[in-house]
């Protein structure tokens, strides 16, 4: 059974017992497992391509395709692995960790639609189709607990407008945020992402957009245009 943490409490203790009030335990998932593929900032399985210039803070590296362009003007601060032992391990190990995202079952709570614009806590979030940050932004509160874990799983799609922003409150980490991708992921112009993306098919990071996290992608490409991406 995974750990069950105790959230923060919302009233005095002692005023408990008068009010009637029982403590809640909110279900805390363990981190995915990330194994070598932890090493990446960004990971693909057919190919990446950029434009501008675009700074990747990590590993970057394709298996089994062996397509990577736009480096430069795009920079990375740490190692290329194209087609070789390391990426092919790392593609193994994400499988892995996306199977384990996705079969993650315990405590889940279902959302759908727009996630903009809505404060949540640590848990499992499970969506049967695609989800969305728009028409506001999203804020990940850990109500005091670094190591408060987030993981959202979608069946299809994940998408974010135009400017929206993911928020970290309350000691949440980038790299306890997890989004398990049934599709594809795009996050959209200027917008800044929070936590390890990992999608079935491919992940695009539209003009200017800001990761802080990873963008990993089982068998399609990872498309970048000047964007900022720092591994956590």
């Amino acid at each position: 059974m995974r750990t069950l943490k105790r959230s923060a409490l919302l009233l005095l203790a002692s005023l408990l017992p008068a009010c009637g009030e029982q403590l809640v335990e909110f279900a805390n998932p363990d981190p995915v497992p990330l194994g070598a593929a932890g090493a990446f900032a960004v990971l693909a399985g057919s190919g990446v391509t950029n434009t501008g210039p675009t700074t990747v803070n990590g590993d970057l590296g394709v298996s089994p395709g062996s397509s990577v362009t736009g480096f430069g003007p795009g920079t990375i601060t740490g190692a290329l692995h194209v087609n070789d032992a390391t990426a092919a391990q790392a593609k193994t190990d994400l499988t892995s960790a996306y199977n384990d995202a996705a079969g993650r079952t315990d405590g889940a709570v279902t959302v759908a639609g727009n996630l903009g614009g809505q404060t949540l806590t640590p848990g499992l979030y499970k969506s049967t189709s695609s989800l969305a940050i728009s028409s506001g932004d999203l804020t990940l509160d850990a109500r005091g607990d670094s190591g408060g874990v987030f993981i959202f799983q979608m069946a299809s799609s994940l998408t974010t407008t135009s400017g929206r922003k993911v928020f970290l409150t309350g000691g949440a980490r980038a790299a306890n945020v997890f989004w398990q991708v049934g599709t594809s992921a795009t996050i959209g112009t200027t917008s800044v992402f929070e936590g390890t993306i990992m999608a079935d098919q491919s992940i695009t990071l539209t003009n200017g957009a800001t990761l802080n996290g990873r963008a990993l992608a089982r068998t399609g490409a990872v498309t970048m245009d000047d964007n900022t991406i720092v591994r956590p």
